[in-house]
């Protein structure tokens, strides 16, 4: 696609992040801190962070080199689940209680440092802090001597969840209580935030809700199905239905293992709730599943306003920090014309579109040696805003 590449911006990148602010190169002392004249400036004179941040960027990249031997979109997607070697970590666990009586558990790992660069990583559709895509960055970030946390969402984390509801897409409240308890336990630390597919969607719908009180110094995110409706048809076409299958039948043993602890336990108030729900068989698709199970469970109509209300094309605009976002044209969860245009990206966001990819995959090397993109360059992404 050169006639595309060729259309798109380019730009130099010659900006830092300070304290919260974009400063320019003007603004930095040979070593790349900010001068005491630019701070003291910016602390006189606040400005808007539209006024600062840099124009939204949407570039065909060729810093990805996808692996010969995983020719096609399902290769690259499929090799990182059952594949990869899995990283070997040593991880705290910690259990984040909330304000509905129910949990999230956290998976620290990196230096405990207070003043340490923190990111937070979320997992996607499914998955848990045990996935190798969020083990392979936690491992990256502690290369570079930055601490990380590994959220699971609501029953992710190898128990049921306490209340009949689950997790979902749009799930940007308990994102918002996880960021907070971050902040206040390490006030000092730089903190920014990863997500990967539905943690992508999440992190980016949070993102625009909360604009300048995010709390955060930068964010990334992969393979986000931006426009849950259409997702949601292109899962159900062509090899994707594969990819389908597998997630409703994750989807429904989440659900049928909640009512059995309920049943197990005598919650008979919260078993009734799943109960009135209906049978779980016969769900084949998204459609099936989010209209009679997420849209009731979480307090939507349907499953149209599910997805209207969740979808995070909806929110791109009032983004109002640092943002990276890599996706894959052959994505096979995805529509090409599901990804946002130029034009509707915030200032300060990088839209990097690759050919390839597949999903979460982005897999380069050799079949003796693969290279993982995404740890690469994440990290160093992440690494540029300190």
């Amino acid at each position: 696609m050169p006639e595309l590449a060729a259309s798109l911006p380019w730009r130099r990148r010659h900006d830092r992040f300070r304290d919260g602010v974009l400063l320019r190169d003007d603004c930095m002392d040979a070593g790349g801190r900010a001068t005491q004249e630019a701070k003291a400036e910016y602390a006189l004179h606040r400005v808007p962070l539209e006024s600062v941040l840099p124009t939204a960027e949407y570039t065909m990249t060729t810093d990805f080199r996808p692996a010969w031997w995983l020719p096609g979109p399902h290769l690259q997607t499929l090799w990182n689940p059952f594949c990869r070697k899995p990283p070997q970590l040593e991880r705290r666990r910690e259990r984040l209680w909330l304000d509905d009586g129910d949990f999230l558990d956290l998976d620290w790992h990196g230096p405990h440092d207070a003043q340490a660069p923190l990111v937070l990583v979320l997992h996607g559709l499914t998955g848990s802090s045990n996935s190798l895509y969020v083990l392979g960055l936690q491992q990256a970030l502690a290369a570079r001597g930055w601490a990380s946390v590994a959220l699971n969402w609501r029953g992710c984390s190898g128990e049921p969840n306490l209340l009949p509801r689950g997790y979902h897409s749009g799930a940007s409240e308990d994102l918002a209580s996880a960021v907070a308890h971050l902040r206040a336990q390490r006030p000092m630390a730089p903190l920014y935030a990863v997500g990967y597919s539905l943690g992508g969607n999440v992190l980016l719908k949070y993102l625009g809700e909360s604009g300048e009180q995010s709390q955060l110094q930068g964010a990334a995110a992969v393979s986000v199905p931006f426009r849950l409706d259409q997702c949601a048809d292109r899962i159900g076409l062509g090899f994707s239905r594969v990819y389908q299958a597998h997630f409703m039948r994750e989807m429904v043993a989440y659900v049928n293992n909640k009512q059995r602890l309920f049943a197990e336990s005598g919650q008979g108030e919260r078993l009734s709730v799943l109960e009135r729900l209906g049978p779980l068989d016969g769900m084949r698709t998204f459609w099936d599943f989010d209209g009679r199970i997420t849209a009731p469970l979480h307090g939507f109509a349907d499953a149209h306003d599910y997805y209207r209300r969740a979808s995070s094309r909806f929110y791109l605009g009032d983004i109002r920090m640092r943002t990276l976002i890599i996706q894959a044209e052959d994505d096979p969860f995805i529509f090409r014309h599901s990804l946002p245009e130029a034009s509707e990206l915030a200032p300060g966001t990088e839209f990097e579109l690759h050919a390839k990819g597949g999903h979460v995959g982005f897999v380069e090397g050799s079949p003796r040696q693969p290279v993982y993109y995404l740890e690469r360059r994440i990290p160093q992404w992440l690494a540029s805003l300190v």
